[in-house]
Formats: structure tokens, C-alpha cells, sequence
């Protein structure tokens, strides 16, 4: 089984900043990628940023130059720095791990973390 554990959501101010963290436990074998998912109400998930094991990036067009994916590979955590916050950044976010096994990719969903950009 695979556990992921997020933090750092909450409540900021539009312009403010707020970070995310993930945590990967249990039986990781091979990383492929971390990263966000976004759901705001009413809509659909949306991949917001990730980072793949060898570095590489990708962010959604709505988020990229305000937010930084990273990721600690020793301790299996992703990060995302979120500045420059709008109102329309609030949703909860969701934390992604791509596992290879084999040849089959699984993905493992943390339970979400509330972020709430309000004045």
C-alpha cells in the first residue's frame, strides 16, 4: 500500500503565498512522477504542476510563473510553492505519485488539502 500525505493548505489573501507539501510512505518501488491536482467546485480536476523523477517540469498555463513544483527524492515529498494567489486558485488540491511496477504505471491520490484565496 501506498500513503500520501499532504499539508500546508489553508486560508491566504489574494497576492499571498502558501506551500504544499506531499509525503510518499509505504511500498514505493519506482517513482515516474509527483505532483498537483487541482478540483475547484463545480469543475473538473485539473493538473496544476509536477515534476518527473529525472526533473523535468510541467505546469498548466493558469498557474506557470506563479508556481514551483520541487521535489525531495531521499524522502519521497513534493513540494509547490504558490505565490502571487488569486481568487480563482481556490480549490482543493490534490497530491499525485505515478508508481512503475513492472511495466504498469499506477497513480496514488493523497485526500486533498483546501486552499481557500479570499480577502
Amino acid at each position: 500500500q501506498v500513503s500520501l500525505v499532504e499539508s500546508g493548505g489553508g486560508l491566504v489573501q489574494p497576492g499571498g503565498s502558501l506551500r504544499l507539501s506531499c509525503t510518499a510512505s509505504g511500498s514505493i518501488f519506482r517513482i515516474v512522477a509527483m505532483g498537483w491536482y487541482r478540483q475547484a467546485p463545480g469543475k473538473q480536476r485539473e493538473l496544476v504542476a509536477s515534476i518527473r523523477t529525472a526533473g523535468m517540469t510541467l505546469y498548466s498555463d493558469a498557474v506557470r510563473g506563479r508556481f514551483t513544483v520541487s521535489r525531495d527524492n531521499a524522502n519521497n515529498t513534493v513540494y509547490l510553492q504558490m505565490n502571487s494567489l488569486k481568487r480563482e486558485d481556490t480549490a482543493v488540491y490534490y497530491c499525485n505519485v505515478e508508481l512503475l511496477l513492472g511495466d504498469i504505471v499506477t497513480d496514488y491520490w493523497g485526500k486533498g488539502t483546501p486552499v481557500t484565496v479570499s480577502s
